[in-house]
């Protein structure tokens, strides 16, 4: 019977979620639900002077966010020096590891001499096998001994989940260390042993982990553990096939967050770079990756991180979600940009038509807050492109058509999409004008832009009162602006 699936994610606190990072504890989480195993999560905060308490905050949040939950209590590594170093001592007594007292300078040296003739230096464990009185010798001079592993002879070999077989010769690998001369363990030994206490079956992480692993297999093997299943996934770069970095804009998750893309988006699009759906399918919800997600399926190619993908997609989810869920997701941002006041009281029959007029015009629901400030608020300005276009060629006669217009929307019993629609543009037949004559002049007055969704279906959500008003007083401004007077 196979064991059970345990999966592990292990991010080190040292800053935001980075999108890699991610994805990631994604595929991890995808992987484990689809075997109905168990998604765990290791915080590796072993690093002192980086990790921080608000970083540890920041990634819980941001994989809460996103709808990746954990099925166990975190393990924190910083909680568990004990166990690491008892079994550096433990490799120590059974020969496998040694205490080596070569200073970095001399080690330095050694290899400098070993380039140069040509060769690769290996460590000649000159140290392994003192007495106890020359090690207390060389602490009196000053001297303070790592704890390196002692690799043996032959190859290292691997079925790697994605990428295949994968075969190190050991003679590439020097002896390494695996405890610090100030007596804290390094990552090698430290995430080993970890894995090896939270029983992980599969380690899914980075290809820039791949040159880690062979060390990991040879402490996996000298502890006498048994090893998991590995799998690297590809790695991703930006749209200049460079490995994802600041330069290419936002790389956390939180960013994403704060510049309005849905957690459904982020899963959505992470779970396509590297991973082959077999078809052309883009969009997925979260219950459809569960039952498709395999494994096997993921490519060992590099993956670009496509912006405009990412944001064409953050539209159809947008789209796809009820008008009250949408307004549930925008409220914030309405308040951040003081569009609403947190206490304020919303009409929310208003303001799921305002979601439902504007949903299918914006990708980031950064965009859909900038676009709902005219339907919660009259501070706006006008847009001066606008005024010169449709407004300064003859602003006498512009001032008139907004006035016919305005009061052909007061004299209306029934105010909808429909009777607008029918008023405006028998209003135009009547005059003998281009309706666009009407619409942009009109556009402009009650929401200070040339573009938007349709001026009729605008009007009906805005309600008759607001459009009056507003219609009043650009017929007020008008002159002022048309004279290159300040308003």
């Amino acid at each position: 019977m196979s064991p059970p699936i345990r999966v592990r994610f292990a991010p080190s606190p040292t800053g935001l979620l980075h999108i890699g990072s991610a994805h990631t504890a994604l595929f991890n989480w995808l992987f484990a639900r689809r075997e109905n195993g168990s998604f765990l999560l290791r915080i590796e905060d072993t690093d002192t002077a980086r990790s921080r308490q608000e970083w540890i905050d920041g990634i819980l949040n941001s994989l809460q966010w996103m709808g990746i939950h954990w099925d166990e209590d975190v393990v924190y590594q910083s909680s568990r020096l004990k166990q690491h170093l008892a079994w550096a001592e433990a490799l120590i007594k059974q020969g496998k590891a040694y205490r080596c007292y070569y200073l970095l300078e001399e080690i330095e040296e050694k290899k400098k001499q070993a380039i140069s003739a040509g060769n690769f230096w290996r460590n000649d464990r000159k140290y392994a096998e003192i007495s106890s009185s020359e090690a207390e010798r060389l602490e009196a001079e000053g001297r303070r001994s790592v704890i390196r592993l002692k690799i043996p002879e032959g190859e290292t070999v691997f079925e790697d989940r994605i990428l295949g077989k994968i075969e190190v010769k050991n003679e590439t690998i020097d002896d390494f260390v695996i405890v610090r001369s100030n007596g804290t363990p390094l990552y090698h030994l430290a995430v080993v042993v970890d894995d090896m206490d939270m029983n992980i079956s599969h380690v899914i992480r980075g290809i820039d982990h791949l040159t880690n692993t062979t060390k990991h297999i040879q402490i996996f093997q000298a502890i006498g553990a048994n090893i998991p299943e590995f799998a690297h996934l590809p790695s991703i770069l930006g749209e200049d096939k460079k490995k994802l970095s600041k330069r290419h804009g936002a790389v956390s998750v939180t960013e994403y967050q704060d510049a309005g893309y849905l957690s459904d988006t982020v899963v959505n699009f992470l779970s396509l770079l590297g991973w082959q759906t077999g078809d052309d399918q883009e969009y997925f919800t979260r219950s459809e990756l569960l039952n498709r997600f395999m494994l096997d399926q993921v490519h060992k190619r590099d993956t670009v991180f496509d912006l405009q993908k990412f944001e064409w997609l953050n539209g159809q989810h947008i789209m796809a979600l009820p008008n009250e869920d949408l307004w549930l997701l925008l409220k914030p941002f309405l308040i951040k940009e003081r569009i609403i006041e947190p206490q304020e009281e919303i009409d929310y029959k208003y303001a799921y038509k305002v979601v439902s007029l504007l949903k299918d015009r914006c990708r980031t629901l950064v965009i859909f807050a900038e676009q709902s400030r005219v339907f919660f608020s009259d501070n706006f300005e006008y847009n001066l492109k606008g005024v010169i276009k449709h407004w300064s060629k003859d602003p006498e006669k512009v001032i008139q058509r907004l006035e016919w217009l305005r009061d052909e929307l007061i004299s209306l019993k029934i105010f909808n999409t429909d009777t607008i629609d029918s008023t405006i543009r028998e209003l135009s037949n009547r005059h003998s004008l281009k309706l666009a004559l009407f619409i942009h002049p009109c556009r402009i007055a009650l929401t200070g832009q040339t573009a938007g969704p349709s001026l009729f279906d605008l009007i009906a959500v805005i309600g008759k009162e607001t459009s009056i008003s507003r219609l009043n007083n650009a017929i007020r401004d008008i002159p002022k602006l048309t004279n290159g007077k300040d308003i």
